[in-house]
C-alpha cells in the first residue's frame, strides 16, 4: 500500500488503522463461524454439568442457574437449548442413558453365543458404561423424588426401566427356548437380576459415599452373576457344580 505527501509519523498511523480495520473486518467475518461451532457445543456441556449437579444436590436442590454456572455460560444461553429444568433431565437421560440401551440391544440381536454369555457380557458392559459414571447417580435421585416429580418419574420408568427390563426379558426367553435355561416366572425374574445391579450404584451415592464403604465392582458382579446363572441353569443340560458360562 502506497501513501504520498505524507511524512513518515503520519504514514504509520494510517497503515496501522488500515490493518486493524481488516483484522477486525475479517474477525467479523470468520465470527459467525465460531459461534456456530460453540453453539453446537455447548448442549453437551450443559448437560453434563446438569447430571453432575442432579447428583450432588437432587433435582429439587439444583437451580439452572447453577447449571449455566458450572457450565460456564449465561442462563441465558441455557434458555436457548432448554425452556426447563425438566426438559434439561429428559435431555440427560437422552444423551447419558438411551444410547446406551440402544447399544444393549444391538448386543442382544447381535450375539452367536449362549444366553448365560450374553447376560454376563451385558452386566459387564453395564458397569463402565452406567454404573462408573455420574449416570449411576440417577437412580437414586428418582427413588428419592419420584413422588415430588410423577411426571419425571414416568419419563424416566418408560424410557429407563421399561427398556431394560426388555434387554434382559430378551436375554432369559433364549435361554428358555434353546432349553440352556429352567422356565421361571419371567417378570419376577427380571426384578431379581436388576435389583442388586440398582443396589450397586444407590450405595455408591448414598452410604457408600459417606461411610467409607466400597464394593469392589467386578467381584460384586461376577458373585451376583454366578448366584443368577446357577439358579436359571437347566439341571439337564448344565454340568454339577460348574457355573454356566
Amino acid at each position: 500500500m502506497t501513501i504520498i505527501g505524507l511524512d513518515e509519523s503520519n504514514r504509520s498511523l494510517i497503515l496501522t488503522d488500515w490493518l486493524v480495520i481488516n483484522l477486525c473486518l475479517m474477525n467479523l467475518i470468520s465470527q459467525p463461524h465460531i459461534r456456530q461451532r460453540r453453539k453446537e457445543a455447548r448442549p453437551a456441556e450443559l448437560t453434563a454439568a446438569a447430571l453432575e449437579l442432579f447428583v450432588e444436590k437432587g433435582f429439587a436442590g439444583t437451580r439452572l442457574d447453577d447449571v449455566a454456572s458450572r457450565a460456564g455460560v449465561s442462563k441465558g444461553t441455557l434458555y436457548l437449548y432448554f425452556d426447563s429444568k425438566e426438559a434439561l433431565f429428559k435431555a440427560v437421560i437422552q444423551e447419558g442413558i438411551v444410547p446406551v440401551l440402544e447399544e444393549g440391544s444391538d448386543l442382544v440381536d447381535g450375539h452367536k453365543g449362549s444366553a448365560s454369555q450374553l447376560l454376563r457380557l451385558m452386566v459387564e458392559e453395564w458397569w463402565p458404561r452406567i454404573g462408573d459414571t455420574h449416570l449411576a447417580g440417577l437412580p437414586k435421585l428418582m427413588m428419592s423424588e419420584a413422588r415430588n416429580f410423577p411426571e419425571l418419574a414416568i419419563y424416566y420408568h418408560d424410557t429407563v426401566i421399561v427398556r431394560g427390563k426388555n434387554l434382559i426379558r430378551a436375554i432369559l426367553k433364549r435361554g428358555m427356548v434353546s432349553g440352556e435355561f429352567r422356565p421361571v416366572d419371567m417378570e419376577t425374574t427380571i426384578d431379581v437380576i436388576l435389583a442388586p445391579l440398582l443396589m450397586q450404584a444407590i450405595w455408591r451415592y448414598s452410604l457408600g459415599a459417606c461411610c467409607g464403604t466400597r464394593h469392589d465392582a467386578k467381584r460384586y458382579q461376577r458373585t451376583h452373576l454366578d448366584l443368577v446363572l446357577y439358579g436359571l441353569a437347566n439341571p439337564d443340560q448344565a454340568p454339577k457344580g460348574k457355573t454356566p458360562k
